[in-house]
């Protein structure tokens, strides 16, 4: 069974809110995006990225070929534009499926494994060393992307030979959960503060949603705030 809360706010700064998500229990799949930048404006980037994971998702393909789909879609929309700045957006996804979890994000859109602990999900080693035997993945790719921390990363923005996605996969094991979030709440509030609320069991999904938010905004709300929250058991 599955659990989740959702939300987004455009925060108490921005004119327009750039970020986007995604929550559907019976796809398994959850995505949260921020868009930015271009006369288009990032929540164009962002619902064209969202809108391209879903497809390539239900299509069958896996996530990381979706996410990789997703920025060759936004560099098409984007490629006859005029505006010098870049249009871009991060990702960040998780996708529940019979042989447990897949998840993977580029740029600053964070995963966390709540759980007995609160904690950011790490870069599969194994699996990129995997990609780069199989050459699906250029080593001094994957070491730029090391050295980096993936920070600087955004679909349409990095160049495609040098986008690296973080992913991890795992069992999905009973009372495990996961939060996605933008850099908007990531960056307004600090982590023991986040886990303090995404681990309450005595609140619903969308109740540890709705107060994170709101304690966001109370923190000063100085960007787009998104996040989602799924439980499963």
């Amino acid at each position: 069974m599955i659990e989740f809360g959702h939300g987004t706010h455009s925060g108490l700064h921005r004119i327009r809110n750039e970020d986007t998500y995604y929550a559907d229990a019976a796809l398994g799949l959850f995505l949260v995006a921020d868009g930015m930048g271009g006369h288009l404006h990032g929540e164009v980037a962002s619902a064209l990225v969202r809108d391209a994971v879903v497809e390539l998702v239900s299509r069958g393909h896996s996530l990381v070929e979706a996410i990789h789909g997703a920025d060759r879609a936004l560099r098409s929309h984007t490629r006859d534009a005029t505006d010098p700045r870049p249009m871009g957006s991060t990702v960040a996804a998780l996708w529940l499926h019979d042989q447990g979890f897949d998840a993977a994000w580029v740029g600053g859109s964070r995963i966390y494994a709540v759980a007995r602990e609160f904690a950011p999900l790490e870069h599969d080693r194994k699996l990129t060393r995997a990609l780069v035997d199989t050459g699906q993945l250029d080593a001094r790719h994957m070491a730029r992307h090391a050295a980096s921390g993936g920070l600087t990363q955004a679909l349409g923005v990095t160049a495609p030979e040098a986008l690296q996605v973080g992913m991890a996969h795992g069992v999905v094991q009973a009372d495990i959960g996961f939060l996605l979030c933008t850099d908007g709440l990531s960056e307004e509030l600090a982590t023991d503060a986040i886990a303090h609320v995404a681990m309450r069991k005595d609140l619903a999904a969308q109740e540890c949603i709705d107060q994170l938010l709101l304690d966001a905004l109370a923190s000063g709300g100085r960007d787009n705030l998104t996040a989602v929250l799924v439980r499963a058991s």
